[in-house]
């Protein structure tokens, strides 16, 4: 089935660099010449398109993966490396009510609203507006916003919502904010927390072994690429050696 206007489309260069558009009645331009975007209307993703020089680019169905690398960035994001694991601890699915602390650009938020969708719904607080507003505009762009609620609020003052399926939070002091996650969560459901560093972790074990969490894991994701080159396969020169601290822990609530 041929593109339809206004979908994303995913157009990678010979040498694999890659270009996330609208497809609209416009030309854009590449290192390899204009690419008039209507063409697109006439060939299916995987097939071809060229510039007016000759060159092709191959056009893609854009993935989750895709979304995140070309998200409008104001502050650090959550790698996907991390954002998987995220997904399958907090048990993220289809009809999942969450809630996420610290919308800043929305990898985190773009990721949960995709796995959430038809019936779930991502509840993302966030107190500086300038995030909000960022957020907003990826969440548009991506065309999963109708799945998110942004909330201009603090949230030492508590959440909004209770019995919600999972908590993240990826604030500076989220120790800070543990017995308000623990109200708002079920009883079993997980706490998700992301810092950068080890002192961190040292004050949320402080706060957390007064609360009545359990099964608390704390862990590291390193991820190494290699050069796809049959003849010589090695790592990739360079290796991002550290994104963040992942720390899960589960609600316990007292027998009726």
């Amino acid at each position: 089935m041929p593109w339809q206007r206004d979908e994303l489309a995913l157009l990678l260069s010979p040498e694999g660099k890659r270009f996330l558009v609208k497809i609209e009645l416009k030309k854009i331009n590449t290192h390899h010449g204009e690419i008039d975007l209507k063409k697109l209307l006439n060939v299916s993703p995987g097939n071809v398109v060229y510039t007016h020089k000759g060159i092709p680019f191959i056009t893609l169905k854009p993935t989750l993966y895709d979304l995140i690398h070309h998200l409008i960035r104001r502050t650090q994001i959550i790698y996907p490396k991390d954002l998987g694991y995220i997904l399958v601890r907090l048990g993220i699915a289809p009809g999942s009510k969450v809630i996420e602390a610290g919308s800043g650009s929305g990898a985190l938020t773009l990721t949960l609203a995709w796995w959430v969708r038809p019936t779930g719904q991502v509840f993302s607080y966030e107190k500086e507006e300038r995030f909000i507003k960022i957020c907003q505009q990826n969440l548009d762009w991506s065309g999963l916003n109708k799945w998110v609620k942004l909330k201009h609020k603090d949230i030492e003052e508590g959440f909004d919502e209770r019995e919600v399926d999972a908590i993240f939070l990826d604030v500076k002091t989220p120790w800070q904010y543990l017995y308000q996650a623990w109200k708002a969560l079920k009883g079993g459901a997980v706490l998700g927390m992301l810092v950068p560093t080890t002192n961190q972790i040292v004050e949320i074990l402080k706060a957390i072994n007064g609360l009545p969490f359990v099964d608390i894991e704390i862990m590291e994701l390193l991820l190494r690429k290699y050069k796809p080159v049959a003849e010589r396969l090695r790592p990739t020169d360079r290796m991002v050696a550290h994104t963040g601290y992942l720390v899960f822990a589960r609600k316990m609530t007292k027998n009726e």
